[in-house]
């Protein structure tokens, strides 16, 4: 996949230098397009949008790329769809960044060949939770959602009903308890919305490894298409 750098909104990248933390209501970020993205000028593309976890904040952008799927995306690995992954600052987190984010996929949209009925957002730990939280402020923009080890804050799940989702979680997680995931899960079941949920025995805070490196998870993203 072809890699590059980028900086949203577009019109303040000159205020984000490489050697200063960036700046608020910014983001840097990396988009993957597929080997063959050029081949026919009018194909459209899926697109995932993928979040970070806490430790992967900062302003050197390639720690973004430390996990999930850009990291597999660097190895080698060519998926059928646009991938896009930002960089939260430092001293923010994903829930707080929710309009920015949607900013971002405004921008991408505008700027590459996406089919906007087939968006999707994924993300680990604070990724997660940004997962769930962009998916709850926002439900009307995404085909599918899969959240891995995060939860939400102090909010109903109940706008997510019509968003087909796939959980995770280790039930062994001492950072983010799999409560947290069931939860929602509970409240999303009871609503009768579309939700799979995946418990690992025995696995910690990293469910995320096995989750990204099985073929099974991008078959089910890409099986989605928002309807109206």
């Amino acid at each position: 996949m072809r890699r590059s750098r980028h900086i949203t909104p577009t019109d303040r990248s000159s205020d984000v230098r490489d050697d200063e933390p960036t700046p608020a209501d910014a983001l840097r970020y990396l988009i993957h397009l597929p080997d063959d993205y050029d081949a026919d000028p009018g194909r459209r593309w899926p697109l995932v949008l993928f979040l970070h976890g806490a430790g992967e904040r900062g302003s050197e952008l390639d720690l973004a790329a430390t996990h999930g799927p850009p990291k597999l995306a660097d190895a080698g690995h060519d998926f059928p769809f646009i991938l896009v992954t930002p960089q939260c600052s430092e001293s923010s987190q994903w829930v707080a960044e929710l309009s920015t984010l949607s900013g971002l996929l405004d921008e991408v949209i505008a700027a590459h060949r996406i089919d906007p009925a087939r968006i999707s957002v994924t993300g680990l730990s604070m990724g997660g939770y940004g997962t769930w939280s962009l998916a709850a402020r926002y439900p009307d923009r995404f085909a599918a959602i899969a959240p891995i080890c995060g939860g939400l804050w102090l909010q109903s799940a109940a706008p997510i009903r019509s968003v087909p989702v796939w959980a995770f979680h280790g039930d062994a997680d001492d950072v983010v308890p799999i409560s947290a995931t069931e939860q929602i899960v509970t409240e999303l079941r009871s609503l009768d919305a579309d939700v799979r949920f995946t418990r690992y025995a025995g696995v910690g805070h990293d469910s995320w490894t096995e989750t990204y490196e099985n073929p099974e998870f991008y078959d089910w993203l890409l099986s989605h298409r928002r309807t109206s």
